[in-house]
């Protein structure tokens, strides 16, 4: 498998070239990976305007994954998503959205003042439950009489995956595309079968390659199905990409496809024994959430557990894990996890299931109807803004999203207005301020 951007940076680290340019450190006294790191000098292509090793990288990438087009992005699928927003802003396309987004899709919608009809989805226990109402989806699109698009984001943050082949040929039955936020399934086309989103219809998608392969934070792929939409992904990823990408990121995707090529489809099988094996191991004592393997979401209030507590029990006990809440715990594994990584995480969970408090199993379904909605997304992100207690938030607007929840549901989206179902919702999940749009009177 080539690897071209880490031969061009390996031969260019021992080279011993004198660095008349960027950057500052100019890979000297330092350890390894700064002689690594460098700008785009002759040879060393342009991300934006690839047409060498970066390019030939993407290519690979493509092949692998079966798209029409991939390319890298240094900037998390954060950039992906407002390239992908972009893309379906210029075509004019009205945009409907399950509520379960990330922050950085309500932050591009306000870059590129784009309005959003929101599909509310079902959550128990703070677990999104992976279904999304086709019948409600087919209604929306087939009446709408303006180009539209549907975004959703699957698997979401514990693991749930939507169905997203029967969303894509509803959406193409009415000439809609589909855009698929996949931050957390890069590792999705390399099972037996792929459930990967291009795979499976999406039209683009993102991935997010240090979720869930060896690369470095940061290190995100842009993906296409669409002939139409190839030549678009690297002129939209511009408009808002950082000048300076990381050639260190680059690196780390590039490598990527060497381990995909290698050796993914054998660590997934390895990986979803492992888990497998784990999750029989502790069948009487956790109530396991289901969806992609390596999201283990433990339904702990339905366990008679505290996620939170059990959080610390495990950090106790040499564990960090991925998100908790009062209800749930998120413990984020990858193809990489080896056999011995999760004999040490069933030993840590038998020790703090010893210690952690029970409380009566309980289970509570998350409910909201959609607050009235008094300015567009982008005119409440871009007006005064101030911090006030959720006490006090009542009939004010919500400016930006402070904090996502259940995990990746915003109560109050930007340009909403705050009422009282809402407060009683922030105190719920112990969201204690907002950020609303300042009162000029």
């Amino acid at each position: 498998m080539n690897t071209p951007i880490f031969d061009f940076l390996q031969n260019y680290s021992r080279s011993n070239t004198l660095r008349c340019h960027m950057p500052g450190h100019k890979g000297i006294g330092f350890p390894l990976p700064f002689s690594f790191d460098i700008t785009e000098i002759n040879g060393a292509d342009s991300l934006f305007e690839a047409d060498g090793i970066i390019s030939q990288s993407e290519k690979i990438m493509s092949s692998l994954y079966g798209t029409q087009s991939t390319v890298y992005s240094a900037g998390g699928s954060t950039l992906c998503i407002q390239a992908m927003l972009k893309i379906v802003k210029d075509e004019g396309r009205k945009v409907f959205a399950v509520r379960n987004v990330h922050r950085s899709f309500l932050n591009a919608c306000a870059l590129f003042d784009i309005d959003v009809q929101w599909i509310i989805p079902d959550y128990t226990d703070g677990i999104l439950s992976g279904t999304i109402d086709l019948q409600k989806v087919e209604s929306l699109l087939s009446k709408e009489t303006a180009p539209s698009c549907l975004y959703v984001t699957s698997p979401d943050y514990t693991g749930k995956i939507a169905d997203i082949q029967s969303l894509a040929q509803i959406c193409h039955r009415y000439g809609s595309v589909l855009v698929v936020d996949n931050a957390h399934g890069s590792h999705l086309h390399f099972f037996d079968k792929s459930i990967h989103p291009i795979y499976l219809g999406a039209d683009m998608c993102c991935d997010s390659a240090h979720k869930m392969l060896p690369a470095l934070t940061g290190g995100a792929m842009l993906h296409t199905s669409s002939k139409k939409y190839a030549p678009l992904l690297k002129n939209a990823m511009s408009i808002t990409g950082s000048t300076s990408p990381s050639y260190l990121v680059l690196l780390s995707l590039d490598l990527c496809n060497r381990y995909i090529y290698e050796s993914i489809r054998s660590d997934i099988k390895v990986g979803t024994q492992s888990i497998s094996t784990l999750k029989a191991r502790f069948s009487q004592s956790l109530i396991f959430s289901d969806g992609d393997p390596f999201h283990i979401t433990v339904k702990a209030s339905e366990c008679g557990l505290n996620g939170n507590e059990l959080a610390d029990e495990l950090r106790n006990n040499g564990v960090e894990c991925e998100y908790s809440d009062s209800r749930i715990l998120v413990l984020l594994m990858s193809p990489l996890n080896t056999q011995a990584d999760y004999i040490r995480l069933s030993s840590a969970l038998e020790k703090s299931l010893k210690n952690v408090k029970k409380y009566p199993p309980s289970e509570s379904r998350f409910t909201m109807s959609l607050p009235q909605k008094a300015m567009s997304i982008r005119e409440a992100v871009f007006s005064p803004q101030e911090e006030i207690p959720v006490e006090c938030a009542e009939g004010r607007v919500c400016a930006s999203v402070k904090v996502p929840c259940p995990p990746a549901i915003p109560i109050v989206a930007s340009g909403e207005v705050v009422n009282s179902e809402s407060i009683v919702l922030f105190k719920k999940y112990g969201i204690k301020s907002i950020i609303a749009v300042k009162d000029m009177r």
